[in-house]
């Protein structure tokens, strides 16, 4: 039938082309009697002619052709009772251990409405969809009402009825785009007329997910109560009830659900108040449903590195839609060493029992990046995940502040502009003026170190007042900029900060710091941190493309893939002197933390403003470990606790095991780097070619001030 139509349209079209041609001849070929019609009159007659045409093939060759190939393209209706075989998603480490897998329960039978009692159906039709029975699969008010939120309000909103949820779920993907919702909204009244509104509801009760594995009514009575469907109490249908619309925020297993409180007991105490509207219960009924104190079945889910699955899902998901991650058969192989990440996790829950609890924090996470790759080789997000609340917080992608961490990229900065390691920066009093304000900095430890002090001996000691007068010299502007370039993702040129940046004024996270000392290691090449090396389907075929993680952990202005964000020189210069331990020996002394036995190191220290975090970074050629401590909730670490004696001692260990096996390696001198004696004063010292001064001793006079 839409054949015949789309045919004669077609034919109607050609009348109207064949009429624009028959006109062409009287232009170029026109008869001399008289009177002639004038040219510009034959022209303007075939140029309205030709715009007919035009509008005449849109209307009725483009529009209906593109119209019958999109309704080809709609799967068909008849899918949703299709019994499709599942296959569970496996995220696998890097030598193909199991970390975790995403499935869909199969030992769970589908169940018929029937056998339900009312309730459990009364609760879902309540908050999901209160007009079930009176709508034709779509909601106009519901429609409209969702459109002013986004084009007015500009905020997304959920307009779907139960029919366009099962719809989604089962035959479409979970892309955000109009064409994804059209299909949407046809694809849910042609299943309208198929089917009835109790086989759409039972479909919707046997295939809506709850969250993880849990894949329908039954399968999430088995998961939260261990329990039949047919033997949920109104209170734990209610539960249930709530989580399709977001498993994750309302799920009563990351919180404590019978708090009053807890969003899961919130979400519950509105489904039950619905049911009382809509007369499926009374008020009585609803307030002790609500009072039940509900008992959660154990989840002894098998999952490794969970922090780091998490990302990984989140990914997948993006990618993929929630249906084929769960049915699809993947095959995904992570840049996670799963001996690492064990050793790892071990060594951080240890120590913050220990020495957490004499320094006054109670969390900390690490990161290992393999340097030239910037692939993940262990991620501990906190110290215990399965803590509750608290550990399920993620440490490693936590906004907090960075201390002087912070000061690489300060001097990153300084050594680009034609500083040297020689410059002196003076480490005397100094207070600057800004913006209506003044700002003077200090030092850690209440001194000043005198009017030679080198660009050197100011960074490998962390002192707080040269690097205010570097960013002074060359722009604050100019190191929020370098920093965004480096990959501090919410590093961006606003105004938002001011010469206090330096000594770590501005958040950033454990992961964007890492990657960005391991850009150094790279010799100044940034490169985007990887956790997925691999995915191929069901069929063993590669499908995976490195858009997804990637891209959202870009910075705003930063490369897309690998760029050479520092020179090599800058690069090596840093390292060498974060390498140095003489040259810190006088903040830190000579057997500090920072030294790793028969290794060279490049590392450096941070610590904020009241001692609310700890930080410590160090790579070598190969291998970057960064590692942050404080509280969750932002408490001060005791007054006298700094990062390099909380995190500290935790990165040794860490980046101990890391190069356990590992011959030691040097940095790399770039060809344009050369090293200088000054035998006046027994002083050597690495210079770009041609930046070097002829002196570099401090002079007699220098030496009587000081």
């Amino acid at each position: 039938m839409i054949g015949d139509v789309i045919l004669a349209l077609i034919k109607n079209s050609i009348k109207h082309i064949i009429s624009l041609l028959k006109l062409i001849p009287q232009i170029i070929f026109r008869r001399k009697e008289k009177p002639r019609v004038p040219a510009n009159h034959l022209l303007l007659k075939f140029l309205l002619a030709f715009f007919a045409g035009v509008v005449a093939s849109i209307i009725f060759i483009t529009v209906p052709f593109t119209v019958y190939r999109w309704f080809k393209e709609l799967p068909t209706p008849d899918l949703l009772l299709a019994k499709q075989p599942n296959s569970p998603t496996r995220i696998l480490d890097n030598k193909g251990r199991l970390l975790f897998e995403i499935y869909v329960d199969q030992r769970v039978e589908p169940v018929t409405l029937n056998s339900l009692p009312d309730y459990v159906v009364q609760a879902t039709i309540a908050v999901e969809d209160d007009r079930f029975f009176e709508h034709r699969g779509i909601r106009l008010d519901s429609i409209l009402r969702s459109l002013k939120a986004i084009i007015i309000d500009n905020e997304l909103q959920g307009g779907s009825t139960i029919t366009q949820q099962l719809v989604k779920n089962m035959l479409l993907t979970n892309d955000r785009t109009v064409a994804r919702k059209t299909k949407e909204v046809v694809l849910s009244l042609l299943v309208e007329q198929k089917y009835t509104k109790e086989q759409i509801l039972e479909l919707y009760m046997n295939n809506i997910p709850y969250g993880g594995s849990a894949w329908g009514i039954q399968s999430a009575s088995k998961k939260f109560f261990n329990k039949d469907a047919k033997n949920l109490t109104l209170a734990e249908a209610s539960m249930l009830a709530g989580l399709p619309s977001s498993p994750t925020l309302y799920s009563p297993l990351v919180t404590d659900s019978n708090s009053t409180t807890s969003l899961a007991k919130i979400r519950q105490n509105t489904v039950l108040q619905q049911m009382v509207t809509n007369k499926n219960i009374t008020q009585e009924q609803a307030t002790a449903a609500y009072s039940e104190e509900l008992t959660f079945a154990p989840q002894n889910a098998y999952i490794r590195a969970p922090h780091f699955v998490e990302i990984v899902k989140a990914e997948l998901l993006d990618l993929y839609g929630e249906r084929y991650l769960t049915t699809g058969g993947l095959t995904v192989t992570t840049t996670l060493d799963l001996d690492l990440q064990d050793e790892v996790q071990q060594i951080i829950s240890t120590d913050v029992d220990t020495i957490g609890k004499a320094k006054g924090f109670t969390n900390a996470g690490a990161l290992i990046l393999k340097s030239q790759t910037a692939e993940v080789l262990a991620y501990v997000g906190s110290k215990n995940y399965f803590d509750g609340i608290e550990g399920a917080y993620d440490v490693v992608q936590a906004y907090r502040q960075p201390g002087s961490s912070i000061k690489i990229v300060t001097y990153a900065l300084a050594l680009e502009g034609g500083a040297t390691p020689a410059t002196i920066v003076p480490d005397t009093p100094f207070t600057l003026r800004y913006d209506n304000q003044v700002y003077t900095p200090k030092n850690y430890d209440g001194k000043f170190h005198g009017a030679n002090v080198t660009l050197r001996q100011a960074f490998a000691n962390s002192y707080n007042i040269p690097p205010v007068r570097l960013i002074q010299r060359f722009g604050v502007d100019n190191m929020i900029s370098l920093g965004g370039k480096l990959g501090l993702r919410n590093w961006i040129v606003d105004g938002s900060y001011g010469p206090s940046a330096t000594l770590g004024g501005k958040e950033v996270t454990l992961l964007d710091l890492t990657n960005l000392y391991a850009t150094f290691s790279r010799g100044g090449l940034y490169v985007t941190p990887k956790f997925i090396l691999s995915v191929r389907d069901n069929a063993g075929y590669e499908v995976y493309k490195n858009t997804g993680i990637e891209k959202r952990l870009l910075a705003s202005k930063a490369p897309t893939n690998e760029k050479q964000i520092i020179s090599k020189s800058t690069a090596y210069l840093v390292s060498n002197i974060l390498a140095d331990n003489a040259a810190r020996t006088p903040i830190f002394g000579a057997n500090s933390v920072l030294n790793v036995k028969d290794h060279t190191v490049a590392a450096k220290t941070g610590t904020t403003d009241n001692n609310r975090d700890g930080w410590t970074f160090g790579y070598t050629p190969s291998y970057t470990v960064g590692v942050w401590t404080g509280n969750n909730d932002n408490k001060p670490m005791n007054s006298t606790t700094s990062g390099v004696s909380s995190a500290g001692p935790m990165w040794n260990k860490v980046i101990s095991k890391v190069l356990e096996d590992v011959p030691n390696e040097n940095f790399e001198v770039p060809t344009d780097v050369v090293l200088r004696k000054y035998t006046k004063c027994n002083i050597s010292e690495y210079f770009v070619k041609g930046s070097a001064p002829k002196d570099v001793c401090p002079s007699e006079e220098h030496i009587d001030k000081k």
